[in-house]
Parts: structure tokens; C-alpha cells; sequence
């Protein structure tokens, strides 16, 4: 992940703020507990006292200091928490609280980024990819299926609207399963205003809902974000982004074929997709060219990638955009 140094410190300072956050909890518990409960700091007390003691015994070559200092330690803290619990709080009141239990709220997992950091990571990259922009509606509880109609006809297959549809759906509720088990892409096609952006956006909140990191461009930002780095090499935020469409979880491509298309697109098209096809991470692409227009525009090498590595779900169906203003 190419993060400049300064967004690398900015979420460490967070992580800084949230272990003394989670200090000062821990410390005004301790405070609160002590004031109930005076015996409490007493039996405290003790454990720092004998731990001293069977030091100096286990310098002094007491061999048997070590067991027995685990013995009256093991005996203080059943003490201690029978106190907690006879007070009324919790038995673990007084660990320390952490948002991210898992790296303890350092960002680290041994020497590898935890989950939490990765998510931080994203957040920062999010703003520059327009994630954030989605409209709050966009969610599959909100999906409407009667957009979707049964008398309308697909003119090459003979299937309804609303049979492809379901199907779709199917499909992409088992690519947010899976994800993470199976590698699997999708490739939704058909014109305006039939919902490839709204399906696309559904599944990018449901894989970042399960802590996987998901980068969504149009057509034209991602292939600006790629030209730039191409031909500007000290354009730093565009190397930083460019090394995670490559390494994203998922990666969103909306509105293919919007973009003004040249050979230089076509590459970095072909070397996208490729290269994300060998290393194994998923990709969503949507667009309103046919499959015909799509060998034309973007090489057979890319055509071949998708038709063969790609499930190809069609839309068909009115534009819902319409019906949407006709419904108001």
C-alpha cells in the first residue's frame, strides 16, 4: 500500500489518540473502582508487594518462588474479581478498552498492518476516489425487483427483465459471500438508466461492510488517475493510487466506454484487468457498450480476459431514472 509519509503519520497519530483514550478510561475506572471499593487498591497493593518479595527470594536462589509468587497472584486476582462482581461491575471493568481488539489499537498485528489500519488506509484513498459521494439509498434493502418487468423482452435471448434480473441478483449475492474464498469478477452490460452504477454501488458497501478494501472510479477517473502516473512521475498521489487499483481487494470500473478511448487507453485497460486477473483480485466493471463495440474499443486481448474470466451479466429494462420522476 503507497502511502506518503504524512498519511502514514496522520493514522498513527489517531492510533496514538486512541490508546490514551483508552488510558484514560482504564485510569478513571481504576479511580471510581478504588473510591467503592478501598479493599480493591488494598489487594492492588498486595500483588506489587509480593511480586518484590518472591523477586528478592528468587535472587537469593529460591527456585520455588516463581510457583509460588503464580499461586498467591492466581489467589489475589479470584480476590479481586469476586470484589468487582459483588460491587456490581463487570468482571473485566477494568482491562483496557480497545476499538480494535484484535491489534490492541496499534495498527499491528505482529509485524503485518491489521484489518483496522488497512480500513484507515482506504478512508484516506476514498476521498480521492469519490467513495464517499454514493447516495445513502443505494443499498440492496432498496433494490426493487418490479423495476424489472416480465413483459419486458431481451430482443437476442428471449428472457424477461425481470428473470435476468433475478438471476443477477443471485449471482452477486453469491460474489459478496464468497468474497474472500472465491475468486470470481463481474461484468454488468445494457443500456441507460437500467441499474449497472446502483448494483455495483450496493455490492461496494456490502464487500467494505465485511472489512475488505474497495476502490470505485468512473471510467474516465481511473484512466486520468493511470495517465498521470504514466507521464507525471512526481505526481505522488497518483503512483500512491495507482499501486492500490492494483492491489485493492476490489476494484469498481463504472461507465466503461464513457472515456475518450486511444491506443494508450487500451493498454492500460488490458494491463489493469490483467494484472489484476494474475494476482487474483476481483474487479467489477459496468458499461453501456455491447460486447461487439467492446472487442473494437478495447483490443481482443481485453475482450478475451473478460468474456473468459468474467461472469457477463446483462441489464435490460427501461430506464429507471424515468420511472423514478414519473412515480414523483
Amino acid at each position: 500500500m503507497g502511502l506518503k509519509n504524512s498519511q502514514y503519520h496522520a493514522i498513527m497519530r489517531k492510533y496514538e489518540q486512541k490508546q490514551l483514550h483508552s488510558h484514560d478510561i482504564q485510569m478513571a475506572r481504576y479511580e471510581e473502582v478504588y473510591k467503592k471499593l478501598p479493599e480493591f487498591k488494598t489487594l492492588d497493593d498486595s500483588i506489587a508487594s509480593l511480586s518484590i518479595q518472591h523477586g528478592k527470594k528468587l535472587l537469593d536462589g529460591d527456585t520455588s518462588a516463581v510457583d509460588a509468587l503464580k499461586k498467591d497472584l492466581a489467589e489475589l486476582r479470584n480476590r479481586k474479581i469476586h470484589l468487582l462482581k459483588s460491587a456490581g461491575f463487570p468482571e473485566d471493568y477494568l482491562e483496557p478498552v480497545y476499538d480494535c481488539p484484535d491489534c490492541k489499537d496499534t495498527g499491528y498485528i505482529g509485524n503485518k498492518k491489521c484489518h483496522c489500519f488497512k480500513k484507515a488506509i482506504i478512508g484516506l484513498l476514498y476521498d480521492q476516489s469519490n467513495i464517499k459521494k454514493f447516495p445513502v439509498e443505494a443499498d440492496f434493502s432498496n433494490f426493487r425487483l418490479d423495476y424489472y418487468p416480465v413483459s419486458h423482452y431481451d430482443k437476442k435471448t428471449g428472457r424477461s427483465s425481470r428473470s435476468m434480473m433475478e438471476d443477477t441478483l443471485r449471482i452477486c449475492h453469491h460474489f459478496i459471500d464468497s468474497f474472500g474464498t472465491e475468486f470470481n469478477n463481474l461484468f454488468f452490460y445494457g443500456d441507460v438508466g437500467v441499474g449497472k452504477t446502483f448494483l455495483s454501488t450496493c455490492i461496494a458497501k456490502e464487500i467494505m461492510n465485511r472489512e475488505y478494501s474497495v476502490l470505485y472510479f468512473s471510467a474516465p477517473q481511473l484512466f486520468n488517475t493511470l495517465a498521470k502516473n504514466a507521464f507525471d512521475k512526481n505526481d505522488i498521489d497518483a503512483h500512491n493510487m495507482c499501486e492500490y487499483i492494483f492491489d485493492c481487494d476490489l476494484l469498481i470500473i463504472d461507465d466503461l466506454g464513457t472515456e475518450y478511448t486511444n491506443a494508450f487507453i487500451a493498454s492500460q485497460f488490458f494491463t489493469c484487468i490483467n494484472e489484476r486477473l494474475l494476482h487474483r483480485k476481483s474487479t467489477i466493471i459496468s458499461t453501456n457498450l455491447s460486447l461487439e463495440s467492446l472487442a473494437n474499443l478495447y483490443t481482443e486481448r481485453s475482450f478475451s480476459r473478460i468474456t473468459s474470466r468474467y461472469s457477463l451479466l446483462k441489464i435490460v429494462g427501461d430506464d429507471i431514472r424515468i420511472k423514478k420522476k414519473l412515480e414523483h
